[in-house]
């Protein structure tokens, strides 16, 4: 909503805008998330003849060896495991756990809605799955999770391994996961902060008020300091809330990443790549006609050249989304594996004094990461309105050009 207040001769654009194209964006942010991609699994069979004895005594072997193996990870193994999922998004919010090590594992959280389409619509709650262990029967159909994704599988669970290299084989999934969860909660915390705000200002005469204050220099930043140099006043206003808007949101997802909640949403490539997709699609469509001749047929170079570089240039539309998609992803990612690592690094070592510098240097990373998480949206802003400057720039060549 595009919501205009002077105060001191500043006109300020809120974060909403009323267009309902807005609206399909965020939705379509959201539901991009839900893809991710599998990792592949090998199989491979080996058969061979045996007396029956034989076969009965290996396969008690193998079973106690593959029991033993689940029961039985080093410290090393489950910390790794730990950290791994803690990455993974999932289909329930587990907050902690406990009573592991008497054989009754305790999970404190909630479930959260699994919606799936397979040959029809399934929907029924993630607590059936019992944390990754038991197969679900919907309207005939078997479902069954392994590493956050579900898989098609028959009711003993065994599952097609040829679904982990081809996502088609597996049902469409549009479940509300944890990292969607957080998606919603932080929009809905955008609306209620930024209406609030608005409603301040006209409150107290284009005062800002309460929290008002913390961000109104935020918000005067972004348009003096990012939107108007690098995209100019002519043209700067109407992208101001899709800037506004991506610069909070990131921001919140990267502040709630540092919680305990244990949530990873800018650390998900899927989640990343749905922004960067939406910073590619406005700049396109919202293109002048000099963007496109500097692209497919550049002024000021020799004919015989310009069908050269025009490729070029193409595949540099193409490469700019892919970097902002790597850049946040690698770098959220990044913080939140050595952190944890280094907090792991206090039960390795289990003495007062190894112990003591991990928890020092894990704070230390933490105050870091703080900035990190701010620093990260600033960049994904700043490119952000590199991109629309340059697609929204007026060109004058000269005749001698």
């Amino acid at each position: 909503m595009h919501e205009i207040y002077k105060h001191r001769n500043i006109v300020f654009y809120m974060v909403i805008p009323r267009k309902p194209v807005s609206l399909i964006l965020s939705a379509f942010v959201g539901l991009f998330s839900i893809v991710a991609l599998a990792n592949p699994v090998s199989d491979s069979t080996h058969v061979e003849t045996k007396p029956a004895h034989e076969v009965t005594h290996e396969a008690e072997e193998h079973a106690g060896a593959e029991h033993s193996e689940k029961k039985e990870l080093t410290p090393q193994e489950e910390r790794k495991e730990y950290i791994q999922h803690h990455l993974l998004d999932s289909h329930d919010f587990n907050l902690f756990s406990y009573g592991k090590e008497s054989g009754h594992e305790k999970h404190f959280g909630f479930s959260l809605p699994v919606i799936l389409w397979e040959g029809g619509l399934h929907v029924f709650s993630s607590s059936k799955f019992e944390h990754e262990t038991a197969v679900v029967e919907s309207k005939g159909k078997y479902f069954k999770i392994e590493h956050g994704l579900i898989y098609n599988s028959d009711k003993d669970g065994h599952i097609d391994h040829d679904a982990h290299l081809n996502p088609l084989k597996r049902p469409l999934d549009l479940s509300i996961t944890k990292n969607v969860l957080m998606m919603i909660i932080v929009g809905f915390l955008m609306i209620l902060l930024f209406t609030s705000l608005a409603k301040s200002y006209k409150k107290h005469g284009s005062v800002p008020k309460g929290v008002g204050r913390f961000f109104e220099p935020i918000i005067v930043y972004i348009r003096d300091e990012i939107a108007i140099p690098n995209i100019g006043e002519k043209n700067y206003k109407k992208y101001m809330p899709f800037l506004l808007t991506i610069f909070f949101f990131v921001w919140f997802l990267n502040m709630f990443g540092l919680t305990p909640l244990g949530v990873n949403v800018t650390g998900n490539i899927a989640v990343t790549a749905a922004l960067a997709i939406l910073v590619y699609l406005i700049t396109t469509l919202t293109a002048k006609k000099d963007y496109w001749m500097h692209i497919l047929w550049m002024p000021g170079v020799p004919t015989w050249m310009k069908p050269i570089l025009a490729p070029i240039e193409l595949l540099g539309t193409i490469i700019k989304p892919f970097s902002l998609t790597i850049r946040l992803y690698a770098n959220i990612l990044a913080g939140h594996v050595v952190l944890m690592s280094i907090i792991a690094l206090m039960y390795t070592f289990n003495n007062v004094v190894g112990s003591g510098l991990s928890f020092f240097l894990a704070f230390v990373l933490s105050l870091l990461e703080i900035l990190v998480a701010l620093l990260q949206a600033y960049v994904f802003t700043m490119l952000s309105a590199l991109y629309f400057g340059a697609a929204s720039e007026e060109h004058h060549h000269d005749d001698h050009h």
